[in-house]
């Protein structure tokens, strides 16, 4: 088993600005996060959003500029949230994957859309 990565295009809900990106997948994982370089495309001032104390896989705490709203597409599927902008490269974590309703597939290193809601995304709402 090694790194799944998938390619996502980020926009930016307000300023409609759109990019490509490949992103590490990570079930592990809990948000979206981009790179402060990918936050600066996308048009953020970084000076005038909020702050979020995250724990690291480390266990140290750091607070970290949080974004949004932002809209992440994969495969024909979006949803909108806010991300944490820190790290070299985007992560996406299990609340947008469980946002559009993807599978990853660690042994194939792939993240699908869920083939039991192959046309819609659909949500646990209990």
């Amino acid at each position: 088993m090694g790194l799944t990565y998938a390619d996502i295009e980020l926009e930016s809900v307000w300023g409609k600005r759109r990019i490509s990106a490949r992103a590490l997948v990570d079930s592990g994982a809990v948000f979206m996060i981009v790179p402060e370089h990918l936050a600066l495309q996308l048009g953020f001032d970084l000076a005038e959003v909020s702050q979020r104390e995250v724990i690291l896989a480390d266990g140290s705490r750091r607070a970290v500029p949080m974004i949004g709203p932002l809209r992440v597409h994969f495969a024909d599927r979006y949803c909108d949230l806010s991300a944490l902008v820190f790290g070299d490269e985007p992560l996406m974590g299990a609340v947008p994957m469980e946002m559009m309703d993807l599978v990853l597939h660690p042994a194939t290193q792939t993240l699908t859309v869920n083939p039991a809601s192959p046309y819609l995304p659909v949500a646990m709402a209990k």
